[in-house]
């Protein structure tokens, strides 16, 4: 059975930084993908980012390209979503997720999920 634990949220000012991070156990990877989503209360779930964990390079939302960085250490495992130059529109609620669609954007691809974690960027 898949874990995930995530860590990390908080509150920050505009233009500033935070690291998000999500432990994972259970046979990860045997799961392509770990993808980061985010939720505002009343919208549907927004996809950040995502990494595969056997290799390869991260993919990233537009609205995060540039500012996000997504990493992971195998030896733990362990996924990061680091993210800097935040601003308001950045604040959520963040997930991480286990899924077997590498590259996939769409929640429903992502059977697995951390409890998430809050995230709020003060103007």
């Amino acid at each position: 059975q898949v874990q995930l634990t995530e860590s990390g949220g908080g509150l920050v000012q505009t233009g500033g930084s935070l690291r998000l991070s999500c432990a994972a156990s259970g046979g990860i990877f045997s799961w392509y993908a770990l993808g980061w989503f985010r939720q505002v209360l009343g919208k549907e779930r927004e996809f950040v980012g995502g990494i595969q964990w056997a290799g390869g390079s991260a993919y990233y939302a537009d609205s995060v390209k540039g500012r996000f960085t997504i990493s992971r250490d195998n030896a733990i495992p362990k996924a990061y979503l680091q993210m800097n130059s935040l601003k308001p529109e950045d604040t959520a609620v963040y997930f991480c997720a286990a899924g077997r669609q590498p590259g996939s954007s769409r929640a429903a691809d992502y059977p697995y999920w951390g409890q998430g974690s809050q995230v709020t960027v003060s103007s």
